[in-house]
């Protein structure tokens, strides 16, 4: 497994992250934001973070732009969560997908989010070959989640 990971820096983390989840908190979703809730692999508490909740042929996916970061290890590790969008709460189970499997996922994420999360992709875009998708494609990880609730 990949441990490609790309820290946010203190814009990211301080302002950006922190007015999206704001907004969505409120019930305004930026670009199909959500506010992630999944507990700790190690404390058990509760950790939140913005997320971008993707849907695609009907299946809803969450992607790690940045790599393995904490929510994915927490995800692996609790097997769900919760999505957030205002005072919506949505219960879910995650599925950790294959990366042979990732292609048109990333791809149709790229389409959709790339201005704002191209930089993570190391040049690969949306209409980038599917041999540059499978080749990055270790180190994105890929969630299909349902909505248990």
């Amino acid at each position: 497994m990949s441990t490609h990971v790309q820290k946010p820096g203190w814009v990211t983390v301080n302002v950006i992250n922190r007015f999206v989840a704001w907004m969505t908190r409120r019930g305004i979703s930026v670009w199909g934001s959500r506010v992630l809730a999944v507990r700790g692999r190690k404390s058990g508490q509760w950790r939140t973070t913005p997320v971008n909740l993707m849907t695609l042929d009907g299946r809803k996916y969450l992607v790690a732009p940045r790599g393995h970061v904490q929510w994915t290890r927490n995800m692996r590790a609790s097997g769900g969560g919760e999505l957030h969008l205002g005072k919506r709460v949505d219960t879910f189970t995650a599925t950790e997908v294959a990366d042979d499997d990732k292609t048109p996922i990333l791809r149709a994420y790229l389409k959709r989010w790339k201005a704002e999360v191209g930089v993570f992709f190391n040049g690969v875009g949306p209409d980038s070959p599917d041999d540059e998708l499978r080749r990055i494609a270790p180190d994105h990880p890929v969630f299909e989640i349902t909505v248990t609730s």
